[in-house]
């Protein structure tokens, strides 16, 4: 999307160093890589990042309202709530598709929202193994609101430790050892020495928390939570002493309510040119009259799970829990990425963290999914070249 940028790289790549890279990631991360890496990072025109940046403080305006509680309050399944102190969102992060507005020029469109960390490692950490591979010019930052790699590193591990020694903070997960995202959770650790525990080994005494380490039992004070309720729900029997809904003494980072409470539950509160029109179900008296320009979306999914991209009146009416759907406006995903062989589309999740002495979030860097499929996902993207995870580069300055 910044020609020069795209004809530089471009200009320098072949499939043999995007192998060397690949490469690279397993001698330094053996096993750990579980997810296509897309060939190259997106390189972020100031236009697009300014409106990005513009988008993100609608929502987070919308956040910060007196009676956001109370809008979400029926956002959080009864059987998933979690006792303790909420707080305010420590994670945040917005996924936008890239389009064009009615003039042409490319404007973000929100397609879903969390209020859940996401890959904070990993998104750091390979803009740096493009930039060793391939021709990266300068001008452009993974980085918004840190100089470099250096400072976002000190601004997580403050934020993630808080006061605490790293040995008794963990990343909380469901057999981390198995997760798509587990080289995000090998980088964890390698930044910051948090370690990676799986909800089954948790011990309990009363109201407190310990994971064992060399054979001693460690006393957990905080927990940067990586797990999904969604993934849960398919574990129905899952042995330990520690369900994720027990009231202890432990500091969340973030509380797991937020996973709800931030979500397509919210979509229909955000108004404005770069959220598409979203309902809940149950609440229409109608259906749009053009409802095959409307997708279908589980409320408490995750990952695409469930999505319908088309849909009739007929099958909507045959739905039961009305109350479980929202319907969004489909948004025109527009191909702005340039590979050997044609246009490519493109998603941007922006990640924010709002550390608890801040008035406001910080937006700290992105993340990106090419695609060239109906839909950003694996699924969808099967055999394909030029698609996957990537880095957004934003330009620097303008």
């Amino acid at each position: 999307m910044i020609p020069s940028h795209r004809q530089t790289y471009n200009a320098g790549f072949s499939t043999e160093r995007y192998q060397e890279m690949l490469a690279d990631i397993a001698r330094q991360l053996p096993g750990q890589l579980d997810f296509r890496i897309a060939e190259t990072p997106v390189f972020i025109p100031a236009v697009l990042r300014d409106k990005l940046i513009a988008a993100g403080e609608s929502i987070i305006s919308v956040i910060q309202q007196d009676n956001f509680k109370e809008l979400t309050q029926n956002a959080i399944p009864a059987h998933q709530h979690v006792p303790g102190e909420e707080g305010r969102p420590e994670f945040l992060t917005f996924d936008f598709a890239v389009c064009r507005d009615a003039q042409g020029e490319l404007e973000p469109q929100l397609i879903e929202m969390q209020g859940f960390p996401s890959l904070y490692a990993y998104q750091a950490w390979m803009p740096g193994m493009y930039a060793k591979h391939f021709p990266v010019a300068d001008g452009v930052s993974p980085f918004i609101e840190t100089a470099n790699f250096d400072s976002y590193q000190e601004a997580m591990r403050q934020f993630l430790l808080g006061n605490e020694a790293p040995e008794n903070v963990i990343l909380l997960e469901i057999f981390p050892e198995k997760q798509k995202t587990r080289i995000d959770f090998a980088l964890t650790k390698k930044l910051w020495n948090i370690e990676a525990v799986c909800l089954t080994k948790i011990r309990k005494k009363g109201r407190q928390l310990f994971y064992e380490k060399e054979g001693r039992q460690i006393p957990i004070k905080r927990i940067y939570n990586r797990v999904i309720f969604d993934e849960l729900e398919r574990y129905p029997d899952l042995p330990g002493e520690f369900k994720l809904t027990d009231d202890v003494d432990v500091t969340w980072i973030g509380h797991p309510n937020w996973f709800f409470r931030i979500s397509k539950y919210t979509l229909p509160f955000l108004s404005g040119p770069y959220f598409p029109p979203s309902y809940f179900l149950h609440q229409l008296s109608s259906y749009p009259a053009d409802l095959e320009n409307y997708v279908l979306k589980p409320l408490f999914s995750f990952a695409g799970a469930g999505v319908r991209l088309h849909v009739t009146a007929e099958e909507l009416d045959a739905l039961p829990d009305k109350q479980h759907y929202l319907l969004q406006r489909k948004v025109q995903y527009e191909p702005v990425v340039q590979s050997p062989d044609g246009l490519v589309k493109c998603e941007i999740r922006l990640l924010y963290i709002w550390p608890a002495d801040q008035a406001q979030p910080r937006l700290m860097l992105g993340l990106s999914r090419l695609s060239r499929g109906e839909m950003i996902g694996v699924d969808f993207n099967k055999n394909k070249d030029w698609v996957g995870g990537s880095s957004p580069l934003f330009e620097v300055g303008s």
